[in-house]
């Protein structure tokens, strides 16, 4: 087992912190399950992503092993030019080891290549221990990088003041109309990597006219320009389809340039309230 081999990739590297690297564009699996995630790994994989994102709460860490575990078997891609990364529930902040080694069983890996705290949790407060515990993790040599998902600058303020280590990259809700600036230039600050879920905007944002019209200038689609726009911004990003061929026209989109005024004026679509789904200071409650 080699941890820290150099990737050989078809699509472009970003540089963590601790001098490991990431495919800027991955293929996310989230509401992904059983045989579709299966076959839309296994596509992805053909196509020429080489960056898996899974986790825990998507309840499909198995059928991604099987589809990593058969593209290897066929011959159609080396495990240490993969990247596979999943993540941390809410309710494991407590025993982080335990909930890890369960995901490597499901996913029937040897290691990954990213483990994320999930959420925060902040009402819980025990993110600050989950953190330790995945510095101890990687310690042990079974995880290469270490990061978060849905952090915010105070709780990551938290982990640097109480560990002196500092995640690798965060996992957010990005998208056109919510560009997240000001934690994009906290995550610049520290050397953290942005990584975009929900790129598109739950596809909300591929009627929005001003990416219709560059896609036209562009002659791309929506999908292509958004995904183009995520890159240009210096984000790592994910999108998730079924559709093995808009899987291929979303890979496409690392050949799409667009100008620096087609960039701003998708970033100018920022407006109050375009957060599409919880708010990691707020969410989850507490249980009575």
């Amino acid at each position: 087992m080699v941890l820290n081999g150099g990737m050989t990739n078809p699509s472009q590297l970003v540089s963590f912190n601790d001098g490991n690297t990431i495919p800027q564009l991955g293929f996310g699996t989230w509401k992904l399950s059983g045989d579709e995630c299966y076959n839309a790994v296994r596509t992805a994989i053909s196509v020429g992503y080489r960056h898996i994102d899974t986790a825990k709460i998507y309840g499909n860490e198995e059928p991604v092993g099987r589809a990593v575990a058969d593209a290897i078997a066929a011959g159609e891609v080396d495990r240490e030019d993969l990247f596979i990364t999943t993540k941390l529930w809410n309710d494991g902040h407590d025993h982080a080891p335990e909930e890890f080694e369960a995901s490597l069983d499901r996913l029937g890996l040897d290691y990954v290549d990213a483990y994320l705290i999930h959420w925060p949790f902040p009402a819980a407060g025990k993110y600050v221990k989950a953190w330790d515990d995945l510095i101890r993790i990687q310690g042990v040599g079974r995880v290469r990088s270490i990061g978060v998902a849905n952090f915010y600058e105070e709780t990551l303020d938290d982990l640097e003041k109480a560990t002196g280590v500092i995640p690798v990259m965060n996992q957010v809700e990005l998208h056109p109309g919510f560009s997240q600036a000001s934690l994009r230039a906290y995550h610049d600050e520290k050397d953290i990597v942005t990584e975009a879920w929900s790129p598109l905007g739950r596809g909300d944002s591929l009627t929005e006219q001003t990416i219709v019209q560059i896609a036209e200038e562009a002659g791309a689609t929506p999908a292509q320009v958004v995904i183009a726009w995520h890159v240009a911004l210096g984000n790592v990003v994910i999108p998730k389809s079924g559709n093995a061929k808009r899987i291929e026209e979303n890979f496409v989109a690392l050949d799409v340039a667009l100008t620096d005024a087609q960039i701003d004026a998708i970033t100018a679509l920022d407006a109050d309230g375009g957060r599409s789904y919880n708010d990691p200071r707020q969410w989850p409650e507490l249980e009575s």
